[in-house]
């Protein structure tokens, strides 16, 4: 008999201040909706997508610059 160990993401607190939305591969926001599974965020954040963003929503500035820069 064996035993896995199944690593825990590290998630922060729910008062982290206003909710920013992250780049995330588009393949995995799908998979991560339906089986709650995580994703990494260009900035590296982890979580799992539980919402959508809205036109105008606030983006992780870390995400976007890194988005920016890999365009160019």
């Amino acid at each position: 008999m064996t035993t896995q160990i199944l690593e825990r993401p590290e998630t922060k607190d729910a008062d982290t201040g206003p909710e920013m939305f992250h780049y995330v591969r588009k393949e995995k926001i799908a998979e991560s909706a339906v089986m709650g599974t995580y994703v990494v965020a260009l900035c590296g954040e982890k979580f799992p997508v539980t919402k959508t963003p809205k036109p105008g929503s606030p983006v992780c500035p870390q995400c976007k610059e890194i988005y920016e820069a890999m365009k160019h």
